[in-house]
Parts: structure tokens; sequence; C-alpha cells
């Protein structure tokens, strides 16, 4: 006689295993809203970034599967989003509005338990963590395609905050408008580095089309979700958000097309053994200055992963570096690379050390 499980059997296994999940998932809150309370009496961080990574290190790495890493890395970030709300509420800025891909960024760090705010501008997102109305700020600072965004640069010259971590996320965009056809199309909107970012396909497609710099990607979809004739480049959840209908997907022009987003806070992030740290400063006007600049380094064989340089507002014709190197600044070598650094500099800043996006 067969002994094979029928459906019904198999998913009366699966209701037992959930059911057993769920008294889990409320015992771990017991124990979250506790570890919350001695924090609150030793006045300790109620959000330790280091810890978040430990779990996910430890289970990704006891996992067999088939369960895959990456959904089991989704399933716990919105436990643990969910397990610091329970704590505390989790208030993080973000340049936004709702729907854009700084949004999506967000999300993807803190969880959907988070208490998301957007800002009009990237400033705002810095003023808001500055003045403690937000524990931390979420902007954009470059694209595969398009290069750094200026206005974090710019911001980082001015404000005190860290840089505690970076988030990588592959950028799909989406010609959206209310009918979903093509033929309907007589205007786009979009934010101009999405627009740059489906420059040769615009050209092909609709050639004849006038394009529209807008504020953001979700301003676009707002107006294409009033105007028939609109269309925008936007995210694929705009759509949703915004009832629209996709006209054609994926229209950006590289297939590798990612922009790199930073979480800004006001401290400064441990080592995790995998780190970033990122530099600005500027250099003497001086025979072999560039030379000099790089040669701590290179002689204690640090990789330098991005040298970007940017106009030096108040001053014509000179200039500031950005600079990311591997490592931590807590490391011996890199510290010591630092502070050579400052010996032809007029001025060394350290934006932050931060776990490396994976």
């Amino acid at each position: 006689m067969s002994t094979k499980k029928t459906v019904t059997e198999l998913r009366q296994e699966i209701d037992a295993i959930d059911d057993a999940f769920l008294d889990l998932l409320n015992r771990r809150a017991e124990l979250v809203v506790e570890v919350g309370r001695l924090k609150r009496d030793e006045q300790r961080d109620f959000h330790v970034p280091s810890r978040e990574r430990e779990i996910y290190e430890r289970l990704t790495a006891r996992n067999a599967g088939p369960f895959p890493n990456e959904s089991l890395r989704s399933v716990f970030r919105e436990i643990i989003s969910a397990s610091l709300a329970l704590e505390e509420p989790m208030k993080v800025a973000f340049f936004g509005p709702k729907a854009t891909f700084t949004h999506m960024a967000a999300k993807q760090v803190f969880g959907l338990s988070a208490e998301l705010i957007p800002q009009k501008s990237i400033p705002s997102v810095f003023e808001e963590v500055e003045k403690g109305k937000a524990l931390y700020g979420v902007v954009p600072v470059e694209n595969s395609t398009e290069g750094m965004v200026s206005h974090t640069l710019d911001m980082f010259m001015e404000s005190e905050l860290k840089i505690n971590a970076e988030v990588m996320l592959e950028i799909h965009h989406f010609l959206l408008s209310r009918t979903g056809r093509f033929e309907d199309v007589k205007k786009v909107y979009s934010h101009p580095q999405p627009i740059a970012q489906c420059r040769e396909w615009l050209r092909e497609n609709l050639p004849s089309v006038p394009v529209v710099d807008v504020a953001s990607t979700a301003v676009a979809a707002q107006i294409a979700s009033e105007d028939y004739t609109a269309a925008a480049i936007a995210s694929e959840i705009a759509s949703t958000m915004y009832d629209l209908r996709i006209v054609r997907e994926r229209i950006e022009d590289q297939v590798n097309n990612f922009t790199r987003f930073l979480v800004i806070g006001k401290k400064l992030a441990e080592g995790s053994g995998d780190d970033k740290t990122s530099l600005m400063f500027s250099v003497k006007d001086e025979v072999g200055i560039l030379y000099r600049m790089l040669e701590p380094f290179a002689k204690r064989g640090i990789n330098l992963s991005k040298i970007e340089s940017r106009p030096l507002k108040k001053k014509a014709w000179e200039y500031i570096f950005y600079l990311d190197l591997m490592g931590h600044i807590s490391e011996p070598k890199v510290a010591e690379a630092v502070q050579e650094l400052k010996d032809c500099c007029q001025f060394v800043k350290l934006l932050g050390s931060y776990p490396r996006a994976k």
C-alpha cells in the first residue's frame, strides 16, 4: 500500500508549521520588548545595525535550503523591522516622495514597519536627521551610468552626519500612462536622471514627443494619472500607487543600471569585517600632489574603489576630492594612511566607515 501523502495532508502539516511559526514570532516579540525595556533603563541605543548584520549572517550561513538566502533576508528584514517598531518607532527620512527609487531603497534597508518620512530635497533629509526628527536618512549618491549626485556630495561639506550604510538598487524604468496605449503618449515626464538613463530609447521610440523634467518620478506619475495624453518614466511600484498601466517595461539604455544610496546618521558605524571608508579632502596646489595623495594608500595595499573631484565653491579653480577605500577607519593601516594623507591636504573629513553593500 502506498504511503504517499495527499495534498490535504501536506497542507495540514504546512498549517501546523505556520501555527508554530506564529507562536515563535510572538515569543520573539516578547523578548524584543524586554530587550527594549533594558536598553531604555541602561540608556543604550535602541537600534544597533551590527546586531542586524549578525542575525542575517548567522542565519544565511546556517541555511541548508531549499529556502533561498535572499528570500530569507527579506523575511527577517520584515521581522526585525516589526520588532524594532515594538521597541520604538523607527523614523527614517528619505528624498521623496513615495514610490521613488529612494523610497524603495529605504524600504529595502528598514522594512515596512519603519516610519518612512518623505522630504522634498536632499538638504531636508540631512536637516531632519541633524535635528533628531529622524534617526536615519536615505539619499542617492551615485548612478552607474550617470555618475555622482552632486547635491548629496555638497551636503557632506556642510554636515557632520556620517554614512552608516550603503544600498545598491538595480534600477528598471517603466513607461507608464493611464491607458497603457503607446499611441496615446503625447508628452513624457520624469526626473532628469531617469530621462538621461533612457535617452537612447526615447530617441528611437518617441523621437517627436516632448520630454519634460519634473522634481521626481513620483511627480511624473501623478501628472500622468491626471492626463490621458501624458506618460511617466517611473518605477513599477508607481504604477500601482498612481493607478497607471505599463506602456513599455525596462526602457533603460544600460542593462546593468544601478543606483547607490547612502544611509546617514549621527554616529559612526562599527566595523563589520567587510567595510568601506569615505573621505572628503582638499589638496594643496603643489607639484606632484596627486601622486602624494594616493601614495599613503598604495604603499599599504589599500584598494581605492572611487575617487571623484568637485569644484570648491568658495574658491575658483580649486577642488575637493571624494574618495572611497576598502576597509574601516578603526583598522590600523587605514587610520595610518588617512593620517599621512592629512600632511598634504588643506583638510580631510571622514564621512563614514560602513559595511560594503553585497
